[in-house]
């Protein structure tokens, strides 16, 4: 071991430039580790914001969540859950269950609901609630009739306000102002009950615990009273989804308040946990691909050494040394890049509004340790890379050691089998949607890479028999000598291929499948939109609206429509799947002026409550048609059966689904009133006119822009996921940019005595730099084209299944691969050769 240490030593001083690449990639790959980690434990750490109920001690709140169990093909049980993005409301009689608990200060019912507010969207509670923040008074006294309101701000008592709730508006005396929000509204408890939707249900009750009694021992008797009590979930939900109240405490309690924090908390492990493989094959790749350059480019060192005595042993010690003092230092220095790369990351989702209010991803001090872990993840895999790379060498013969080796039938094989093996997962592809369908795709294009890249050799000698002839007539001298030094080298071009082919078809998949979908969604919804304006009221739309609208001069036709979810419960290879959706429910009459979905059987006048219309596509995963009923579990997770009554075309404009309006509302949200919209089909330019003297107060917004930005269904979780996604991609493609430069600058190190050779022997510098770039022409178009092929055989089949079109990547976009690709090839190709190309004649 002291002679493994004392070679290490040696070797890590002689061969600087060499291991600074493997540094950098290092570097990288423990950065972006570390990074990843960061966010994945963030938000396995994430929870609501506590804030309404800050002063409560717990909170009963509705499940929700929706669960879904099968047996996968005759295995033990699984589970499928899906966060429910309406809320589930709580019986009132749970109010009377928990203040009789022993230990119980004060139970507080919580309502709250949507509020038009002069020209200002606000939010209702009663007053009692606003206790559990708590929200104190800045001035003023509580509400005590039904006329007073306390507001957050806007007003000051004394003064009178117009609401509107629902569809009804009345005239409100301010009473008092309170600290909190500025938007709150607060009412008499009576007042609050017979505004808020929901008639007998609340939605949650804030308990207060006595002094000196301990939250647990409350917590155990609330738990077990709900339970006598037969209590659940105002909601009917499907069989075997148990919608047992929930008793909140802690942090736990901001989940009864901000709804969409927990299913965009599972949003965001589900989007990591499917790109975590990908980022840690690629780094596998990219690590081993640079050490192993690395090393080869001193195989004839270590034949020698081989040669003149050394013991295999002494070898793969003297090698493991050697990286380990590399990764080490790159490691840690990873590990610390890794707290700005995650702090990066936040501030871009700030920025962006990925995040829905009230989702806290805290990180903690603790947590920040965690990157020294994935540091030593990046040493390990640094040192199997030096292992396997040395494997070959240092079982050789010392007569042998100094040839050298011929990529083995072992590694065209295993090549070959992992090709098979992308193509088949392409096929999973074509017969898949959605998540499981990009997942397919995405481990097609990983096994094509590797593939790939174990028959580098064999792909370079294809690409010069193609591209040998274009190089000599073309390049004159400089192209034979380019052709043949690419000849005389397959493995070596193979090596330098292998990362271009991997930048080219990670970014491709990743940039054109979203594209792909994105154009295909937005000509669909563009097809489909007939309204020319969209009316809109804050609070809600007066009473009669619909049908004044209907009514107005140069209207044609008016459509109400409003935004939710639904959850669809299937099997995908046997284990339970529950995906949520966004939906539309829109009025029947007039439909057709105002919004067209391209029905291909049945008739969209006949939709009402019980009835849905389904895209063609998932009518043919659910094999369903018109007349069959489809199982369906709505925002709030209530189980429902409605017929199918027509199928459409536009599902990815419209969503798979076309309910009632009437239906979803009753399942949203305080009834939803705020998210309304009525789409206007004019037949006239004095429409607009004609709209505001009917419904006075409600906000015009005119164009197909307009209308489109009204209609679009888009999950909830879109901005986060185009966020993270934009991030990951744009990480690991310029993290397999840099692994393109390290592995040409390490071959272009390891090519200075050849070039030094060829210019004691009469080349120039011009002709030589000419074979050079020459050389990278080669390299950079064989690794594009390579690419592009690995790219198109799982885009192919992801978006003809889930697009109905050939694959799509903007021109911008397709652009930045090349050119970035195509300068990170010609500067890793000719900035280690200037050294041997300065000054008139060799010095060495």
């Amino acid at each position: 071991m002291r002679a493994a240490a004392l070679l290490a030593a040696r070797a890590a001083r002689t061969h600087r430039k060499a291991w600074a690449a493997v540094f950098a990639a290092l570097v990288l790959t423990s950065a972006l580790l570390g990074a990843f980690a960061l966010a994945v434990a963030s938000a396995g750490l994430g929870h609501a914001r506590v804030e309404r109920y800050a002063a409560a001690d717990l909170v009963v709140a509705g499940d929700q969540h929706t669960r879904y169990t099968t047996e996968p093909w005759g295995s033990k049980p699984e589970t499928a859950t899906a966060g429910l993005t309406e809320r589930v409301r709580v019986p009132e009689r749970a109010l009377d269950v928990v203040r009789a608990v022993p230990g119980v200060r004060r139970a507080v019912a919580d309502r709250v609901f949507p509020v038009g507010a002069g020209g200002r969207a606000a939010t209702g509670r009663p007053w009692e609630a606003a206790r559990l923040a708590p929200y104190a008074l800045r001035a003023g006294h509580p509400p005590r009739h039904d006329r007073e309101v306390v507001v957050g701000g806007g007003h000051a008592p004394g003064s009178r306000v117009l609401l509107r709730v629902g569809d009804t508006e009345a005239a409100y005396r301010v009473v008092g102002t309170a600290y909190g929000p500025r938007s709150a509204v607060y009412f008499t408890a009576a007042e609050a009950r017979r505004l808020a939707p929901g008639t007998g249900t609340v939605d949650a009750v804030g308990v207060v615990t006595r002094p000196g009694v301990r939250t647990a021992d409350v917590y155990d008797r609330v738990r077990a009273a709900l339970d006598r009590a037969g209590l659940r979930g105002a909601d009917r939900r499907a069989e075997g989804d148990a919608a047992r109240l929930r008793v909140l405490t802690g942090n736990g309690r901001g989940a009864a308040e901000h709804l969409a924090a927990a299913p965009a908390r599972a949003g965001l492990l589900e989007l990591l946990g499917a790109v975590a493989g990908s980022v840690v094959l690629v780094a596998l790749l990219v690590v081993s691909s640079t050490v192993a350059q690395a090393l080869r480019q001193r195989a004839h060192e270590l034949g020698l050494l081989r040669a003149v005595g050394a013991t295999p042993r002494q070898l793969r010690g003297a090698v493991g040394r050697e990286v380990g003092r590399v990764a080490v230092a790159a490691g840690l220095l990873g590990a610390a890049l890794a707290v700005p790369a995650h702090a990066g990351l936040r501030a871009l989702l700030d920025a962006r509004d990925a995040l829905p209010p009230g989702l806290e991803l805290p990180t903690p001090a603790w947590l920040l340790t965690l990157p020294l872990g994935t540091a030593g993840v990046t040493l390990l895999i640094a040192r199997l890379a030096a292992l396997f790379a040395c494997a070959r060498t240092a079982k050789a013969r010392p007569a042998e050691a100094l040839r050298e080796p011929e990529p083995g039938t072992a590694r065209r094989v295993t090549g070959l089998v992992l090709l098979g093996v992308g193509v088949t997962s392409a096929g999973t592809a074509a017969l898949q949607r959605g998540q499981g369908a990009a997942a397919a795709a995405s481990a097609a294009a990983l096994a094509l890479v590797i593939g790939c890249a174990l028959l580098g050799p064999w792909i370079a000698r294809g690409a010069l028999r193609v591209l040998g002839g274009p190089l000599r007539r073309a390049g004159g001298p400089a192209g034979h000598l380019a052709a043949a030094s690419c000849a005389a080298t397959a493995g070596r071009l193979g090596a330098a291929i292998t990362p271009v082919v991997l930048v080219t078809a990670f970014m491709g998949v990743q940039l054109s499948a979203g594209a792909t979908l994105t154009h295909a969604a937005g000509v669909q919804l563009r097809d489909a939109v007939r309204a020319d304006l969209v009316v809109r009221a804050d609070g809600g739309l007066p009473a009669g609206a619909l049908d004044r609208l209907r009514a107005a001069p140069g209207v044609r036709a008016a459509t109400e429509v409003v935004h939710s979810t639904v959850v669809v419960a299937r099997r995908e290879a046997g284990s339970p799947r529950l995906d949520r959706l966004p939906v539309l429910g829109v009025t029947a009459p007039g439909l057709p002026r105002t919004l067209d979905p391209a029905v291909t059987d049945g008739a969209l006048a006949r939709l009402r409550p019980g009835t849905v219309a389904i895209s063609r596509e998932r009518a043919r995963d659910l094999d369903a048609g018109v007349g069959s009923p489809v199982s369906l579990r709505l925002g709030d997770g209530t189980a429902v059966r409605p017929r199918v009554i027509a199928v459409y075309e536009r599902g990815l404009g419209l969503g798979d689904f076309l309910l009632s309006r009437d239906e979803l509302v009753r399942h949203m949200s305080g009834g939803g009133p705020g998210e309304r919209r009525v789409l206007v089909a004019a037949g006239g330019p004095g429409v607009p006119a004609a709209v505001r003297s009917v419904v006075p107060g409600a906000r015009l917004s005119q164009g197909a822009g307009a209308v489109r930005d009204a209609v679009r269904v888009a999950p909830a979780d879109q901005a986060l996921a185009d966020v993270v996604t934009g991030a990951v991609v744009a990480a690991i493609g310029g993290f397999t940019a840099l692994s393109v430069l390290s592995t040409l600058a390490l071959i272009g190190v390891g090519r200075r005595p050849e070039l030094a050779l060829l210019r004691r022997v009469g080349a120039g510098r011009a002709q030589l730099r000419r074979v050079l770039r020459l050389e990278a022409g080669a390299v950079a178009l064989t690794g594009l084209a390579v690419g592009t092929a690995v790219a198109l055989v799982p885009l192919t089949a992801f978006t003809l299944t889930s697009a109905g079109s050939l694959p799509r990547l903007p021109l911008p976009q397709a652009a930045l691969i090349v050119a970035l690709t195509s300068a990170t090839v010609c500067a890793g190709t000719l900035l280690p050769a200037r050294g041997a190309l300065r000054g008139r004649y060799p010095t060495g």
